[in-house]
This record gives C-alpha cells, sequence and structure tokens, in this order.
C-alpha cells in the first residue's frame, strides 16, 4: 500500500476501532449456577472455586464456614464449621484455592489476623497467626477492605497487603516468615497523616502464574501496578473508564477529623470489589459499579464485562477453571470466559 493518505486512513480507522472496542461492554450469560436447594443452605458465598476432582469449595462468610459441593452440583457438605479454635472459622475474610488442591482461607477470630489451609476434606493441614492485632474489621458494602482480606495462596506461599508494614505486597512462606515485601507506597499528599495514607494504599496483591505480581489499588484513585519476579517494578496503569468517572470525581479531597486512638481508621473510598488474574496473566478487575475491566500482560484494558445471571451480578471473588471458565460469586455462576 504506497497511497500515504490511504494508510493515514487505514490507521485512523484502527485506532478508532481499538477505541471503539475500549468502550463496548460485553454482556456475559451465565451458563451455569448453583442450584437453589443448596444455595439456600448458605448465608453469604463469599469465594467459590473448582479443584481438580472437579468439586467446588465454597466459602460463607457469614456462616463462617466452608462447603463442599460434588461435580454434579448435588451434593453438599460443609467441611469447616464456625470457632475460633484451629480447624474452625471466625469472621473469615477470603478463600484462596491452590493448583494443589489445598485451600487457604484468613479469618480474625478475637480481631488477629490467621490464616490456616486445608484439604478438600477440610483437614486442617498448617497455619499461623500473623504478629499484629487489628481490631475489628469493617465492610464497605461486600467489601472487606482491612485485615488479610487480600490473601492469595500459590500452594507454596501467601502474598497479603498489609500497609501497616509500609509495603504494599507481603509474601509468606507456610509458617507464616516474612520472605520478602515488595512495592512502594504510592504518593497520596497524606503522607503527615500515616494512618490515612497508608488507607489509600489498600490493594490487592496477585500472583501472576508466569511469575511475578500485580497490585491493584482499591481505595483512592485506582491503579494497577505490575512486578516482576524480583519486585522490580514494570508498569503503573491507571484502572479508567466512563463507568468510573463519577466516582473518581466524587473522592474527598479533604478528610474529617478523626477520633484520637489506635482503632481510628478513616472510611476512604472502595473502587474495587475484587481482582484476580486468570490462566493466562490478564487481570480481571469488579469495580464498585456493577462491571469487570479485564487488562492484559502489557496493562492495557482490552474487555469491559458485564455479568448476567438472574440479573446483574457483582463479583466478589473470580476463580478461573482450565477449561477457560470463569467462576463468580455470589450465586457460584459460571460463565464461558
Amino acid at each position: 500500500m504506497r497511497d500515504p493518505a490511504v494508510r493515514r486512513a487505514l490507521t485512523l480507522c484502527l485506532a478508532l476501532s481499538a477505541a471503539l472496542s475500549q468502550h463496548r461492554v460485553e454482556i456475559l450469560q451465565s451458563i451455569s449456577a448453583m442450584p437453589p436447594q443448596l444455595a439456600g443452605k448458605l448465608r453469604e458465598p463469599y469465594g467459590c472455586a473448582q479443584a481438580s476432582t472437579g468439586e467446588y469449595v465454597v466459602l460463607d462468610r457469614r456462616g463462617h464456614s466452608v462447603f463442599v459441593i460434588n461435580a454434579g452440583r448435588t451434593e453438599m457438605r460443609q467441611v469447616i464449621s464456625i470457632g475460633q479454635e484451629l480447624g474452625r472459622l471466625l469472621e473469615p475474610g477470603v478463600l484462596s484455592l491452590a493448583g494443589n488442591d489445598i485451600f487457604a482461607v484468613a479469618d480474625g477470630p478475637g480481631g488477629y489476623e490467621r490464616i490456616q489451609y486445608f484439604g478438600l476434606d477440610g483437614t486442617r493441614i498448617g497455619g499461623f497467626y500473623l504478629p499484629r492485632r487489628t481490631g475489628s474489621r469493617f465492610t464497605v458494602g461486600a467489601v472487606m477492605i482491612n485485615g488479610v482480606s487480600s490473601m492469595t495462596f500459590t500452594g507454596r506461599t501467601f502474598v497479603i497487603n498489609q500497609p501497616q508494614t509500609g509495603a504494599l505486597i507481603t509474601e509468606l512462606d507456610l509458617e507464616g516468615n516474612v520472605v520478602r515485601s515488595i512495592g512502594a507506597f504510592r504518593k497520596t499528599g497524606y503522607e503527615s497523616d500515616p494512618v490515612l495514607h497508608a488507607a489509600l494504599n489498600v490493594g490487592l496483591p496477585l500472583a501472576d502464574p508466569a511469575g511475578g505480581f500485580y497490585f491493584v489499588f482499591q481505595t483512592g484513585v485506582p491503579l494497577l501496578r505490575k512486578y516482576d519476579a524480583a519486585g522490580t517494578l514494570q508498569f503503573e496503569r491507571h484502572i479508567e473508564g466512563p463507568q468510573l468517572d463519577a466516582s473518581i470525581q466524587a473522592i474527598p479531597t479533604t478528610w474529617p477529623a478523626r477520633p484520637a486512638g489506635a482503632g481510628s481508621i478513616p472510611m476512604v473510598p472502595t473502587l474495587v470489589r475484587t481482582a484476580a488474574v486468570d490462566r493466562l496473566g490478564r487481570v480481571w478487575i469488579s469495580l464498585s459499579e456493577p462491571f469487570t475491566y479485564v487488562y492484559d500482560r502489557a496493562g492495557e484494558k482490552v474487555r469491559t464485562i458485564q455479568f448476567r445471571g438472574a440479573g446483574i451480578v457483582e463479583p466478589t471473588s473470580f476463580f478461573f477453571t482450565p477449561d477457560n471458565r470463569v467462576l463468580i460469586t455470589p450465586g457460584c455462576y459460571e460463565f464461558a470466559g
């Protein structure tokens, strides 16, 4: 193609096509869901994953328990029940299933952070308490924004966000020992208020299956960062789009005085519900609005999705199966990815 005018026109068309595709909202309709006779036994499903056996592992956050559903979704058994003793759960925040069919749950009995990991039959394999007491947890809607509700289990280590440590990502071994800390805080303009500064650096650390980590800022202006396996920052991208414009513009620029005391935590806006990395290394980010943005390995937004089950579904967890299905809660809905 030698005509410069034609080349310019083609380039412009391709650019416009790419811009339009970024704004186009895909509607994904569920292909399956938890049967009503099973769903009615759960108070608040807040994590649904599928093991290599075909069984589904479901965290009932309000019921302080974990259930396992058979592959045919006809039977359900409780494998972990409520309690603050080892092997039980109290105030659970997140469930994470590793590729070895061992699942971990973070909870907070008495305000102390704890991570435990189990086999599919509910047998406790190990666990530990974290050294810092966090006090009472709180949620904004369905989003828990303090505690180790950010935990991701890789099968060998845990990655969590504890901004009080001064880093975005803390990697722990199976005994709870710190392996390393990754990621400097972003600048917020409130460095003179350490509590507010830390609250604006709350987010979700995610392990990339190809190595390295992502970090999604949940509070303040939402951002996506990518770190390589050595912990070096690769890029930072703004999480933005027309679905978030009004919410970002409404973020406060001044903050009311807080009562003195160690338990005083500023109520900062939370614009991200949850996030996860699929098997291709793409980051799925569920927003406070009922939309999900998908970013590729280069940090480019490639999809805008809205999930539909019985109605619009706002994901509180993602799980990606080897056959390209997406499982989300609430509802333990399945979608073709």
